[in-house]
Parts: C-alpha cells; structure tokens; sequence
C-alpha cells in the first residue's frame, strides 16, 4: 500500500518536514466527488476534458450533449456526501461508428510502480464504486496503461433509478512495465457510449494490445434519450482482489491531492490573488507560489474581459482585462503580468480578480 506524504511545519524551527500521516490505498483521487474547484456544473459538454469535480475527465467524440455536475444524489447511509452526475440534454439515437463518451482518470506512472506491472508479480487491481442510472443493462469498465494494453469487465446495472455498489477485479499484467515517471502510466474509465469502432469485436477481458473493436462490446447507448442520467461516487482502485472499505480522506488531505493537477487561485468579484507592481507605467508585474508542487509546468487557465481584473493602489484602482505568463513556468511557481494598463511605475497593489475574473494553474494528465 502507498502513503500519502503531507507537508507540515515543524513550530521548532520553521522547516517543512514530511508526515505519513494518512495511507492511501486508493488510487483514484477524489473518488467521493468532494471537490469541485473547476464549479458546481458544467452545461453543453460536447468534448473531452475536465468539467465539475476535480480529476474526472471525459473522453468524448459525437454523443450527443451532456451536463456535468457536482450533484448531492448519494446512496444512503454510506457516508457520502456528493457524487458525479452526468445528464443527457441532446440524445443521439443513430451513433456514428466513432461515437464514444466515457468518464476516467488518470494516473502518474511514478505512483504506480508498487503494482509491480510487467513482472511475474504483477499485482491484480479491484475497482469498487457505487453507480446509479436511469437505464439498466451492461457498461464496461477498462484499464488501459502507457504501453497501449487493455483489459475491459463489464458490469450491469440491474434496477433504473437506484443506487448500487459494484466491484470488479483485474488480473495483474506481466507484460508491459509502466514508465517511472510524471507522465501518464494508467487511465481508468467507464464508458456510457461507444459505437460499433469500439464494440464490433469480442470484450477483451484478459491484458492485451489495444484493439478498438474489443474495448466497449456490449456497452448501452446512455446518449439514447434526454431523460437518461447517471451518478458515481465511492470510487476506489487499489492493489489485491477484493474491494475493502471506501477510504475516506479529511478535505484538506484530498484537496492538496487535486492541487498537484488544478489550482484555482481566484474566481468571482473582488477575490486577492497576489500583490503586484508596476514594472513600467503601462506593464504590472507579479509573482505567484503554487499552493503545492505541481506535476509539471502548468499552463494558465484564465478568463479574459473587459474589466476583469484590479489592481488597487496609491488610493485609486486600475482595471484591466487579462493576465499571461512572462517567463516559463517551473513545477513551483511563475511570474505573470498584464499590458493593458495605465499608471506609475514603481506603485505597488494588490491584485484581484472582477466580477466575471477566473484565473487556474492546470497540470493535468
């Protein structure tokens, strides 16, 4: 099992020291679904990418429209309190062959080395989660790692509307080591569509080089209608072959998990981001520290407008419309700026973001 390290300061003598406070069995990040820093709710999605709770990612190619949110739907008496909700707003009935919406996450090669992938003692992994949806029959869920390999199990939901647990078992691989590195070394996902490109073959239930047409057979179109819905929390991956408990890590612990991927320094009216200063009178300068080290270099992602951000200084406050990085950024902090102001160079202020402002470090897989 892999420990979670969490930094502290020591009131000793200032320093930071490493704590294996908490130890992680689960693999997946957030699988409880409490973290939400991208927002509550994400309308229109009609690509891949990250929307609503921290560290779940669509795959998606013509399936229809669909929102994404932060729900509050749970299966009772299990402890949590928030799950993903996926809702159909525009249905596809006819699918192209191409057609594919899944849901996954993504893991860093580095963290994965104790699965022991590749060797002789190559560890099975069991996925445990709880499900509900309004249509029954048959998903599938798949492991795929960096050497293009692929293992998919179907599971079945039995009863419309009702939330159900449920765990599947992967054999270990022996074939194919996963790269010991920030890069991205197994995906895990849960297909709701997939056309006739992914479902043509027979389901590959044992490890083997990727083939499209034996990924997602059997799989139901959830795109199929607009009533379609479905929810999953308690999602959990670990070594062995049998689901233990759902580990239930405190916020601030999972939080600082996510913030190695997604930072959100500030979004809405009037919230401080950083302090700043005019480097000439036309160009604010400042820097900023990410909260915690990221995976790699992130690249800003930022909301850009009339007046969406401030600088308040020398008794008086400047607006301005956009922020971009100035230098390259490393793992742990960056310079940014903006141009388009006018004022004294050398004042300084702090800055924050306007009413419609929205500023993130994004280092995702």
């Amino acid at each position: 099992m892999s420990e979670l390290k969490v930094d502290k300061v020591s009131p000793r003598t200032g320093t930071y020291v490493s704590l294996n406070t908490v130890g992680s069995k689960n693999i997946i990040i957030n699988g409880d679904m409490s973290i939400a820093q991208r927002g509550t709710s994400t309308a229109s999605v009609t690509s891949s990418g990250y929307y609503a709770c921290d560290r779940w990612r669509t795959g998606f190619d013509t399936a229809g429209t669909w929102t994404i949110s932060q729900d509050t739907d749970v299966p009772s008496a299990q402890g949590f309190q928030k799950s993903t909700k996926i809702d159909c707003t525009t249905a596809n009935g006819s699918l192209s062959a191409g057609s594919l919406f899944y849901i996954q996450q993504i893991f860093e090669g580095q963290n994965l080395q104790y699965l022991k992938k590749g060797t002789s003692s190559a560890e099975s992994l069991t996925v445990s989660f709880w499900v509900k949806s309004v249509k029954t029959g048959t998903y599938i869920c798949e492991l795929k790692d960096d050497n293009n390999r692929t293992i998919s199990k179907s599971y079945t939901i039995d009863s419309a509307s009702t939330w159900e647990k449920k765990t599947i078992t992967f054999a270990g691989d022996t074939t194919g080591t996963i790269d010991n590195d920030n890069t991205a070394g197994l995906e895990i996902s849960w297909w709701l569509v997939a056309g006739t490109t992914f479902t043509s073959g027979t389901l590959q239930t044992s490890w083997d080089s990727l083939t499209n047409a034996n990924r997602a057979v059997g799989q139901v179109n959830l795109a199929d209608n607009t009533a379609n819905n479905f929810w999953i929390t308690g999602a959990q991956l670990e070594a062995g072959t049998t689901a233990s408990d759902f580990e239930f890590l405190p916020y601030d612990v999972n939080l600082d998990r996510c913030l190695r991927y997604y930072e959100l320094v500030g979004s809405g009216l009037g919230i401080f981001f950083a302090n700043g200063h005019y480097y000439t009178n036309t160009y604010i300068r400042t820097s900023y520290k990410y909260r915690k080290i990221m995976r790699t270099a992130p690249s800003l992602d930022i909301a850009s407008g009339t007046s969406y951000y401030r600088i308040t200084r020398n008794g008086g406050t400047d607006y301005f419309d956009d922020l971009t990085l100035s230098s390259s950024a490393d793992k742990s902090g960056l310079l940014i700026n903006t141009t388009d102001v006018s004022g004294t160079a050398g004042q300084t202020g702090d800055l924050r973001t306007n009413t419609n402002g929205y500023i993130a470090f994004d280092a995702e897989l």
